[in-house]
């Protein structure tokens, strides 16, 4: 069966005073991987719990293809789980908690088996069907918990900050497994995290989600390059978020106005950088920082505004040599200059 697609309309949802989704709307495409982002409180989890059937909302209408399952049960929806803390059974061995899905769907045992061994193939745990629960690292426990809501064949995967235990190599590993297996499944597939970087890297639409709400809905690299609002420029990797006034225009006459962002990998320390149409900001040095691959440099500008900008470890300059208090001119390409307030790009 083909995997359908996920549509809400003005879903909502209110504890006491509080409201967690705000009249929320989107369309999940048919096998797409669509990411929840947002910091904690805005809303995602409870969006994915509301698709999942574990919150019902007050108003809206939720489809899983052509069926209204807005308040159908958890069971009957035909969806596979990932939760956070795996919620495995720990009594029970890797194959016998991928099994469970199945035999509570009262398959024949040895079906069960077969298809269960299949699964935890695919999740790379071969071999792995004795083991106990406990006795497994969390990256093993993560693909054991994929297995388990794959093995039934469910039309939707639905995934809450499943990576969020693990530590930065392991997390970066899993994010490439889990996307190539929801590709080679085809499955519609709803990721929750607030990980922006995680988020960039798996996912093919991105809702960014803010006070219940969704502040914008868009393929990873235009969310990232153009943000439609202060709190998704904010949000989304390091930003510049300046008047038009703060900005010197360089090359040919370059329109300057309204509120502008300029990533902080954008801007360099070397004119050449403007590309003989861009702009230059000068201020004075407040910090400085090695990270490894980059350093990490705050200007002071106009006595008000903090400008950021990460410049690669690499270049031919040594910003170890850069004194708090020095004044230094920073340098962008018009091309990597965003208008936030609607207007056309500079």
């Amino acid at each position: 069966m083909a995997s359908p697609r996920i549509a809400l309309e003005k879903v909502r949802k209110v504890y006491g005073r509080h409201v967690a989704l705000d009249d929320v709307s989107v369309d999940v495409r048919p096998g797409e991987f669509l990411t929840l982002l947002g910091p904690s409180g805005s809303g995602k989890t409870t969006l994915l719990m509301a698709i999942a059937g574990f919150v019902r909302p007050e108003a809206g209408l939720i489809r899983i293809g052509d069926a209204d399952v807005t308040r159908l049960p958890v069971n009957k929806r035909d969806i596979g789980i990932v939760f956070q803390n795996y919620a495995l059974f720990p009594h029970m061995s890797v194959l016998s908690n991928v099994e469970y899905p199945l035999l509570l769907r009262r398959l024949p045992r040895a079906e069960a088996r077969e298809r269960a061994q299949a699964a935890l193939a695919r999740t790379q745990l071969e071999g792995y069907d004795a083991r106990d629960i406990a006795a497994l690292s969390g990256g093993q426990r993560q693909r054991v918990a994929l297995a388990r809501a794959v093995v039934f064949e469910p039309r939707v995967l639905l995934m809450d900050e499943p990576l969020s235990a693990l530590d930065k190599n392991l997390r970066e590993q899993m994010q490439f497994e889990i996307r190539k297996l929801q590709q080679d499944l085809a499955i519609t597939t709803v990721y929750v995290t607030h990980d922006q970087r995680e988020a960039l890297t798996m996912s093919d639409r991105i809702a960014v989600m803010n006070a219940g709400r969704i502040e914008q809905l868009d393929a990873p690299q235009p969310i990232y390059q153009c943000p439609t609002s202060r709190f998704v420029a904010d949000f989304m990797g390091e930003s510049n978020i300046l008047p038009a006034a703060f900005l010197e225009p360089l090359g040919s006459a370059l329109p300057l106005d309204g509120t502008l962002v300029i990533r902080a990998e954008n801007l360099s320390l070397e004119r050449e950088a403007a590309d003989g149409d861009g702009v230059a900001i000068t201020g004075r040095v407040t910090a400085h920082a090695f990270r490894g691959e980059t350093w990490h440099l705050r200007l002071e500008v106009e006595g008000e505004r903090q400008l950021l900008l990460s410049i690669p470890s690499g270049k031919s300059f040594d910003p170890a040599d850069i004194q708090i208090g020095q004044q230094l001119t920073a340098y962008a390409a018009a091309r990597h200059i965003h208008r936030l307030d609607g207007g056309p790009e500079p």
